[in-house]
């Protein structure tokens, strides 16, 4: 079967899953997983039945949220902003292994109140059937708040999620993975907002220095940073300049990770 072909089918499938709800709110980061189930809420079931809801978190990079607003803008998305507030639990901000899950909860608690104004609509989210194999705690809180994910039932992984995006021609098709700011602090580590806006500075430096994919780990006075590994001696050749920018926001010393980017490498410590 061909990518066209396999595309086809999965929007099939899809239709036929939107098809049996009465109405959504889709639990939207920005990311393309859930700008996809957003997109697809809105165009199946119509905007009268299709809500999009975002989180204005500190562990969100402010320029996510704009970029979501405008996603939801140019294809006529209805969208709400909310304040989950957990930045404010201490369950959250002293960063267990289960981190994940207590942000995940306090973002669908918000969301239960929301469902209050359409008690019938299904809350859903962009999780899609590669994210079982990872490590994913908020996974538990989908389970708990009776969260649907109709990437995951319809069996779209993602490489199919970028197909599809593309297929629509969203603008997010091709958007790198930027999982949450706090995700840069090691276990254990507290999380507080100076810390996640030091990281949010220091990734967008490195965009602007030809860095689209690049992780800033918080080691306190000193920035472990990765980029994919095929860009591990460009960075080193800029090291020293890079050491005095990022000094301009609170980093001491800067260490590049030879190895190279690996999505979510902190969980080694746990797993």
């Amino acid at each position: 079967m061909s990518v066209s072909q396999d595309v086809n089918a999965s929007i099939r499938r899809l239709k036929r899953w939107f098809g049996k709800c009465p109405g959504t709110i889709t639990a939207f980061s920005g990311g393309v997983d859930s700008s996809l189930v957003a997109f697809l809420a809105r165009h199946f079931l119509g905007k009268e039945h299709s809500l999009a809801a975002i989180s204005a978190s500190p562990s969100l990079k402010m320029s996510e949220l704009e970029e979501a607003r405008k996603f939801a803008l140019s294809h006529d998305i209805r969208l709400q902003v909310v304040v989950s507030g957990e930045i404010e639990d201490p369950r959250y901000f002293t960063n267990p292994p289960m981190r994940c899950y207590y942000c995940k909860d306090a973002l669908y608690a918000e969301l239960e109140k929301t469902r209050s104004e359409f008690p019938l609509w299904w809350v859903v989210n962009g999780q899609n059937s590669d994210d079982a194999g990872d490590y994913r705690p908020g996974l538990r809180a989908a389970c708990e708040h009776a969260v649907r994910a109709p990437l995951a039932e319809c069996a779209v992984n993602k490489a199919m999620v970028r197909a599809m995006a593309a297929h629509f021609e969203l603008e997010c098709w091709d958007k790198p993975a930027s999982p949450c700011l706090a995700s840069r602090i090691p276990y254990g580590e507290r999380v507080t907002v100076q810390k996640l806006r030091q990281i949010e500075e220091a990734e967008a430096r490195l965009k602007t220095r030809g860095f689209p994919v690049a992780r800033v780990r918080h080691f306190g006075a000193r920035a472990r940073i990765e980029v994919p590994p095929g860009r591990v001696s460009d960075l080193c050749e800029m090291e020293a300049s890079l050491t005095r920018e990022l000094k301009e926001i609170g980093f001491e010393q800067i260490e590049i990770d030879r190895e190279g980017f690996v999505s979510g490498k902190l969980n080694r410590a746990i797993l």
